[in-house]
Order: structure tokens, then sequence, then C-alpha cells
């Protein structure tokens, strides 16, 4: 769907349905106009949520304030967008560009595997240059980018770099701080049209970790597990699921508050622990995957990507499974040496090649297909296509 279908629809009066979001029954809506996004990729329990047209202006009006709160006016920017528009991470900078009333540069996310291809088309457009530019990434295309000098030249000339919906692994970080480059990594979601809390450039230049502080319009809060809780006005109207589809589900409990799928410490600052829906009980063990594929990032081997997922064990109620992609013969043997020192529930059972292992476009795993694939190897039964 084209921005110019999308704005006509919202004229109408009418909710529209992004690529991947069914169109629900009539009955069921809610006075438009609004859009239909699906969410759920990284749980593997796939919804649709409904976000009227207010809240995405609510959440362009959030990110406008945090601007200002960094010295930058919204109205002077241009804004530049690899990601996909049926996500909410694609849909928004487009969104936030028409509110504030600046350029909006989409950029084919094919084109950041060729940065210097990237920095000639952009030099080509009339406002590069002449505004702070600002970007939105997820980790994986940000990793791509640094691994090209010509990609590391495109980055620096950002003023701020919004870099969310996975974790950012460590050795990522610090290499985009040894070159100066602006990264802000933020934490938001499908169900809350996007940012709720976001870091600012100098203070991640400076060695901060977090994904910083509440944007203007939010609050947060642990549950007793520490799950991660937020209350915002801009919270979905509510959601729709495929297997119960002549209803839709409130997502806030009884005081307005929304419960993340995410662990997280929560200080000063929003800290990201991992997946609650992906944690392994291994052992009496809690084990967050998040953390352990980060740290064999963060170390100096061949691994163009790495999965860990739990499996039933009799003894230990789950043990860790690890599926790689990487094209060196002898990296199974490397992983094994590298974890033998730690401790058991960490320690992956046993590592498993897997030539096509990828994460989303949007940069999410999926865990459930993965686990598929896992017990498909175990059966000698090809999952079916996913599509």
């Amino acid at each position: 769907m084209t921005p110019d279908q999308l704005l006509q629809g919202f004229r109408d009066g009418r909710w529209m349905p992004l690529r991947g979001a069914e169109a629900l029954p009539q009955q069921l809506l809610p006075p438009g106009p609004g859009v239909l996004v699906s969410s759920g990729g990284s749980s593997g329990g796939r919804r649709i949520c409904l976000q009227p047209l207010h809240h995405l202006d609510q959440s362009a009006a959030a990110t406008a304030h945090w601007l200002q709160g960094i010295g930058l006016d919204p109205g002077e920017v241009l804004i530049c967008n690899p990601l996909p528009m049926h996500h909410v991470s694609g849909l928004m900078p487009w969104w936030r560009s028409r509110c504030w009333g600046v350029p909006h540069l989409v950029l084919e996310s094919g084109w950041l595997k060729q940065p210097q291809g990237l920095i000639t088309f952009c030099e080509a457009q009339p406002s590069w240059g002449q505004r702070p530019t600002l970007l939105s990434l997820v980790p994986t295309q940000l990793g791509r980018l640094l691994a090209d000098p010509s990609g590391i030249d495109w980055l620096q000339r950002f003023s701020v770099i919004w870099v969310g919906g996975a974790a950012l692994p460590s050795v990522m970080a610090d290499q985009a701080r040894q070159v100066g480059i602006r990264l802000a990594p933020c934490y938001g979601a499908t169900e809350t049209a996007a940012m709720v809390a976001a870091l600012p450039p100098e203070r991640f230049l400076q060695g901060d970790e977090s994904c910083g502080i509440p944007l203007m319009d939010v609050e947060l809060r642990l549950a007793a597990d520490g799950a991660l809780e937020v209350k915002t006005d801009r919270l979905a109207t509510a959601c729709w699921r495929p297997e119960q589809p002549q209803q839709l589900q409130d997502l806030r409990d009884a005081g307005g508050w929304w419960r993340s799928g995410d662990r997280a410490v929560l200080e000063a600052d929003l800290r990201i622990l991992g997946r609650l829906d992906g944690a392994v009980i291994s052992g009496g063990e809690t084990v967050f995957p998040e953390q352990l594929e980060a740290r064999l990032l963060a170390l100096d081997l061949p691994l163009e990507a790495v999965l860990l997922l739990g499996i039933p064990d009799a003894d230990w109620g789950e043990r860790l499974v690890g599926l790689v992609r990487s094209s060196a013969s002898d990296i199974v043997e490397r992983l094994q040496d590298v974890t033998q020192s730690w401790p058991a529930a960490e320690r992956p059972q046993r590592w498993l090649f897997c030539p096509e292992l990828a994460a989303s476009e949007a940069g999410k795993w999926q865990r459930s297909r993965w686990q598929a694939w896992l017990q498909s190897q175990e059966s000698g039964h090809p999952p079916e296509p996913d599509g």
C-alpha cells in the first residue's frame, strides 16, 4: 500500500490494513480512521493492533519533544527511512515527516548493502547536507553498514540514528562509539505506536548502555516477575487474533497498564534484559538466550548469525541448542571450545548448522519458526513454508 492510498483511506475515515494485517470485520472496528498493524513476530503469537490516527499524531509529538530536549528543531530536519512501512518502525518516520512538515527520504533496504551507492543517491537529494538528518535502523542493518568503510562514512553524517527492534550487541555499540556514530538506542512496540524511551546520542557516545528515559507521554514500571509494563494514551485501542475472529482484546489491565513480553531493569534509565517468552528454565536457572547470543557475537568469531533455543529435557527441564550460520567449516568446534567454561545451564548442549538462519526484515527473531525448523531436523520432516 502506498502513502497516497493510506492518506486517501484516512480522509475517508477508514481503518487501513497494512501488509500482513487482515481487514477486520467492520462491526468490530471503532470509528476511524486508523491503521491495522501486524505484531508479535518475536514471540510467535501474531496479532493485529488497532492504532487510531490520533495515536500516530501523539507518538510523533512525543518524539518531537524528545528531539527538542537534545537541541534539535523537529521542523528543520530531514528524515531518512530504510524500514518497511507495513511495520510501525517504518510507518512512523513517514508520519513524523507529515506532522513536522519536513522531507522524508525513502531508502530501499537493499541499498544498505551497497553503502557507496547509498552515499551517491543521498548526495543527489536537495535536502541532504542542508538539514540535521535522522535515521531509524535495526541492529542487523547497522551491522552491515559498520562492516563497510563507506557505510561508516554514511552513518557519521547523521545527527540521530535511532536503533531498536532487537538488542544492540555490545561489540556493535563499541564500534559505533569508536568512530563517533550518534546512535540513540530506543525501545518501543507496535502496541505503543513506536518509541516509548530513547537514549540521547551524547550519552550513548559517553558509554551509556541503556535505552534512556521514558518519553513525555509514557510511564514505565516493572511487574513482580520483572516484565516491563507501559502506560500511555497511545497504547493500541485493542488487538485482534486470528484464532478469535469475532472479538477484540483489550491490551490494558484495570489500571491502564500494558504488559510487554520483555524483562527489564528500571532505575533512572530503562535496560532491557531479554524476552520473557524466550527465557529458558534449565536446571532451575532462568536463562535469557538473547544475552548469550550477544556475548557470542561480541567475540572474534566468524559468526553471520546465531540463535539459541530451548528444547525439552527430562532431567533439566530444558536445554539449549544453538543454531548457527557461518562460512567457517570449524565453527561448531570453536563454539564448543568457547562455551566449555560457561555455567551448565547456559552452555548449549549441541550446535547445528542452519544456512538459512536469519532474523526477520524488521530485525526480530521469529523463535517459533526456528523452533519448528529444529523440530523438523530431529523428526526428519521439513516444516511447511511460512511464506
